[in-house]
Parts: structure tokens; sequence; C-alpha cells
């Protein structure tokens, strides 16, 4: 499904609060229980929200990650602010390695206008986007493509990374766990973000507000591997203290 603005709006409200009611999304939207009810299920469906008796939730699997179209849905406007605090940041004239991701994809539009830059991507998405930028030089690495996202994953791009050492590894992800973990779901995925952290000078950290507290299978990086986190709203406990605790400078984007 195409989620209406109304739609949108409530499936972000949900992902900025982790569990609504059925009765305060009606008050909150000013409209009937039926109708809620009724925008519930269609989104519940699709698998954009779980359903519990009076309420919803974020749906949450350790083992699954939501499709790319419904992660390109949620939280859009949070992901632009994002991208566009990132882009501010990026010097121009420096070398980048971009990963997979619907918020790394959006930073590479708000990068369209930078000038000297040299992107290494296992990102089709990315390079696409970015090819667009003349004075942009975009490498894309080796290995197997993931239809679903245009991804590239596997051995031959972790062993494409290790040639290089870049000055910002940018980096989305799906969950940040209670106890400083970054986490994902897919290994192959994960073996390849773990060599950008290891090849870049400084690594950032792009993440929405619904990635706290999400939960995933594969440990991908602690926090004290991270130099900045950009994210749309002030984290909840107990990050701010693991932030500090870390050395990670967080920017909310307003």
């Amino acid at each position: 499904m195409t989620p209406n603005p109304r739609q949108l709006e409530l499936l972000e409200l949900v992902q900025e609060r982790g569990t609504v009611s059925v009765e305060d999304l009606a008050a909150l939207f000013g409209v009937a229980l039926q109708t809620v009810r009724r925008d519930v299920k269609l989104l519940s469906d699709a698998g954009l929200l779980a359903r519990f008796h009076g309420g919803v939730r974020v749906p949450s699997s350790t083992t699954e990650n939501l499709a790319y179209r419904q992660r390109q849905l949620l939280n859009e406007a949070a992901k632009q602010r994002i991208a566009r605090a990132v882009a501010q940041a990026v010097p121009e004239g420096c070398s980048l390695i971009i990963n997979i991701g619907t918020t790394t994809e959006a930073i590479a539009r708000e990068l369209l206008h930078h000038k000297n830059l040299r992107v290494i991507t296992n990102n089709l998405n990315v390079a696409a986007i970015l090819s667009d930028n003349t004075n942009c030089e975009v490498i894309v690495t080796g290995g197997v493509v993931r239809s679903r996202d245009r991804g590239i994953v596997g051995e031959a791009t972790v062993d494409f990374i290790r040639q290089f050492k870049v000055d910002i590894g940018l980096i989305g992800i799906s969950g940040i766990e209670a106890d400083g973990s970054l986490r994902d779901f897919d290994y192959r995925e994960v073996k390849v973000a773990q060599t950008i952290i290891q090849h870049s000078r400084e690594v950032w950290l792009a993440a929405d507000n619904s990635k706290f507290n999400r939960p995933a299978m594969v440990e991908l990086a602690r926090l004290n591997q991270v130099d900045m986190l950009f994210t749309d709203m002030p984290p909840p406990s107990p990050f701010p203290d693991l932030m500090s605790d870390a050395g990670v400078t967080c920017v909310v984007a307003s």
C-alpha cells in the first residue's frame, strides 16, 4: 500500500512513541475510532505496524528488517532533516564511504552540490544519485547485489573496501540497543559495515529516533567506535549517558 498523508503521520507518531492506543490516535487526529481502526488494519496488513489489544506499536523482529519500500516511507521527514545536517558537516574535497540504507540515500541527495568529493559506496542507489554530481567521483564496490534494495554485500565487497582509508565512513543502522551495541539484520551487510569502520578516519552514524531501543540480531559495532551520531530528536535514556561515556558527539537535526 501507499499510505495517505494521515496514515503517514500516524506511522511517524507511532515510531516516535513506540506504542499508542487507538483512542489516543482518534483524539489526536480528530477522527472517529472506526477511521483509526481502518487505518491501523491497512497499515498492519502491510507490515508497517503491529496491533495489540487496544493499540498499535512499531513492528519488532530481531531476525528480519522491514521491506525497502516501507523503510523509505517511515520517518521520511526525519531522514531528510538528518541528511541536511550531515551534508552541512561534510567538508568539500573529502573522501567518504557510504553504506546501505534509506537514510544514507537521503544524505546522498543532499550532497549533490558538494565539490571535489570522492565517494566509495556499496549502495547502487547512492551511486546513481551522486553520479548526477559532476564534481563527485563515485567508486562502486564489487560484490553481490541484493535485488530488494540494490545493496552490495559479500567477501568481494569487504576485500574491495580494505584497499582504502577515507576521511569519513558514513553508515546507517537498523537498531541501537541500551547496552550500547549497534545492530543490523544481515550478517553479510554487517561485515561490510565493520570494514568501513576499520578503514575510516572518522565514523559518522545517521539514525532517526525509531532506531533507539530497536532490536536486531547481529552486532555491528559499539557506540565507542562512532565519532558523531546524527539524529532527529534528543535520544531517550540511557543513550545520552552512553554517548557521553563513549565520547560520541550527538547532532540533533532541527
